[in-house]
């Protein structure tokens, strides 16, 4: 098949859409649906995040996409019980790890990822077409599907789920092009390979990064490379979970994507694994409710007459205190950025989320400034010389 042709573009008015190929015939194959314009954008992104990192670190990935950029990527390592109950996960369902890889991806930013694009490095087995299962969700992309895993996808919003194949051996043509206001931009696709060889040069005065650090900088700079720039990207045991995207300064990115990563471990606290949700109550209002419960705005559902709607019992006021406290436990952490930082508020900023490990392209007149603050905390932190914008 050489075309397919789309309902609309980006929006209804935009019409007539499709996609196409020029030479040969399209990569991919719709098994069930009928996915959108937007939908293939985030499925085309998605797709080369997880192959790229699968063939990086060996292990099987996953990632969630939102409006062409990721709320969370991570690689298949086995959850932990705590990791189980904060992503709402059965303590004894087996997990393969594929499906831990789709969970730890979208349990980076559950609330970013409703209605999202799931991608998967692998065949989507019946573990990971379970839980997507019941999760609020466009489509996915995968190299193939087992046939259990394709009966139970097809079950989701009526029938209508969409489910795309990708052939893995695609290669896209070396020059890639784009129309935007009737003009034709031109480029060379961005064949960068990411592996630990990037991570030679490390300019702090601590030159210690262990091998969970490389591949969290890996994961970072991975998810980087189909992230809308400028952003940066907080990353723990191979889990993203913090991703800021498309803002123009450095240090709001790092500000967003800390925000992010401050609130997915505030999701770990006791008082948030404890809270008694009401009786077959909505995914999505579950986690918004666990959103504006750890969020400054936590009157908003433990008003009287409103958190009967959704908790058994009233939870108690997480306090700022106790949020500041816990987010202080945080550490191990690896930040990465897809352009250099070029003042060192933004190491001030990732340190406060238990950064420890900084990966970034360098090459600021700042950046003996940058250093100094690293070593003022004992942060490792390593040059790449390669950015990584993505538009």
């Amino acid at each position: 098949m050489k075309e397919l042709e789309l309902k609309y573009g980006c929006n209804p008015n935009q019409k007539p859409s499709r996609l196409y190929m020029e030479e040969g015939e399209l990569p991919v194959t719709v098994l069930n649906g009928k996915p959108g314009y937007i939908n293939f954008c985030d499925a085309m992104n998605s797709w080369q995040l997880v192959k790229e990192l699968k063939e990086a670190t060996g292990l099987p990935c996953a990632a969630s996409f939102k409006h062409v950029s990721p709320a969370g990527a991570a690689v298949g390592v086995p959850l932990t019980d705590v990791e189980k109950a904060v992503y709402f996960v059965d303590k004894d369902a087996e997990i393969t790890p594929l499906a831990a890889a789709y969970i730890r991806a979208r349990g980076a930013d559950r609330l970013c990822s409703y209605g999202d694009w799931a991608a998967l490095s692998d065949v989507c087995d019946a573990s990971t077409a379970e839980y997507l299962k019941y999760e609020v969700s466009d489509g996915v992309i995968a190299p193939g599907y087992t046939d259990e895993a394709l009966e139970i996808l097809k079950t989701k919003k009526k029938g209508n789920y969409n489910v795309v194949q990708i052939d893995p051996d695609y290669t896209p043509a070396p020059i890639e092009r784009r129309h935007i206001f009737g003009v034709v931009f031109e480029q060379g696709h961005n064949f960068l390979k990411i592996d630990e060889e990037m991570l030679t040069n490390l300019v702090t005065e601590n030159k210690e990064l262990p091998d969970t650090a490389k591949i969290d900088m890996i994961v970072a700079l991975i998810t980087l490379k189909y992230t809308q720039s400028n952003s940066v990207c907080y990353v723990k045991n191979g889990q993203a979970i913090g991703v800021g995207a498309g803002q123009q300064s450095r240090i709001h990115c790092t500000r967003l994507a800390g925000s992010k990563a401050d609130n997915w471990w505030l999701r770990h606290h006791p008082k948030v694994l404890g809270l008694q949700f009401v009786d077959n109550i909505r995914r999505p209002d579950r986690d918004n409710a666990i959103d504006v419960y750890i969020s400054d705005e936590y009157e908003d559902v433990l008003a009287e007459g409103v958190w009967q709607n959704t908790f058994k019992v009233k939870p108690e006021v997480f306090t700022a205190e106790e949020k500041k406290s816990w987010i202080a436990q945080q550490q191990g952490v690896t930040v990465g950025s897809d352009a250099f930082f070029p003042f060192g508020d933004n190491v001030e900023r990732a340190r406060k989320s238990g950064v420890q490990y900084i990966v970034q392209p360098g090459g600021s007149i700042r950046d003996d400034n940058v250093i100094e603050t690293c070593n003022k905390y004992g942060i490792a932190m390593c040059f790449t010389g390669i950015r990584l914008f993505h538009h």
